[in-house]
């Protein structure tokens, strides 16, 4: 498939992650798209790391769901999971094509509030940075007690990309 251009999600750190080992849990998070998986490091002993890790993923279809879950790393056995969420890029992208307009930095072009149908654990801003249109995001994770995850997301225009 063509792609339509890079996604840099920066992970920024992990809120309130369950224990998953005796008394704390060893995470990472996985970023997942269609047949890509990219992954932070583990952080040790932390139930709030801080990952502060860019990931970059090809978004060749808008509609293929954007994943993060995030795991404890296990030595003996198979890593424990400890919460997902989708990742829904949609309103960013609607913002997208007003990139022309020359904003000041941390001009908001608008927010997005938590709802039923995205994973967002408070209202998400997208707002420009540098010259860049960039969303912000607490996400909460899903199929757990608790637990949420921070990130930013920025559009990558590449060479030999179709567009949006």
């Amino acid at each position: 498939m063509e792609s339509l251009g890079l996604l840099r999600i920066v992970v920024v750190r992990g809120i309130n992650l369950v224990v998953r080992d005796s008394r704390s849990s060893d995470p990472y998070a996985v970023v997942e798209n269609g047949p890509q998986r990219v992954k932070t490091r583990v952080v040790k002993n932390d139930c709030n790391p801080v990952w502060e890790e860019a990931l970059t993923i090809c978004i060749t279809d808008l509609d293929v769901p954007i994943i993060l879950t995030v795991h404890d790393l296990d030595t003996f056995t198979g890593d424990d999971r400890m919460g997902d969420a989708v990742i829904d890029i949609k309103p960013y992208v609607e913002c997208l094509p007003n990139q022309s307009i020359a904003l000041s930095d941390s001009a908001v072009v608008a927010t997005v509030q938590p709802s039923k149908d995205n994973c967002l654990a408070c209202e998400s801003s997208i707002f420009w940075d540098k010259g860049k249109l960039k969303q912000g995001m607490v996400l909460k994770l899903r199929n757990v007690e608790h637990g949420e995850v921070e990130i930013q997301i920025e559009w990558i225009h590449h060479s030999g990309s179709r567009g949006l």
